[in-house]
């Protein structure tokens, strides 16, 4: 089993609003079909906006780290 919490990349949003963030993350997820991106988000939004936008998309999100604001999400496979 992998370990949940592997990431292949990392990459600090740092206090993006969700609306570059979200653009932003889909560009890189898309870059790395099946692979698992560590997302650190300081927008106080993000704790709703990046759950919500991960079921909409099709991505999966595997964790999220209230105390760190850190996010680890599975990009899809089927990018098109």
């Amino acid at each position: 089993m992998i370990d949940p919490l592997h990431a292949d990349a990392e990459w600090n949003a740092g206090d993006l609003g969700c609306g570059t963030l979200v653009l932003d993350l889909r560009r890189r997820l898309r870059g790395m079909p099946g692979g698992v991106l560590k997302v650190t988000a300081l927008d106080l939004g993000a704790p709703e906006d990046l759950p919500a936008w991960c079921r909409l998309t099709g991505n999966k999100l595997l964790h999220h780290d209230p105390d760190t604001k850190n996010f680890w999400i599975r990009s899809r496979m089927d990018w098109a």
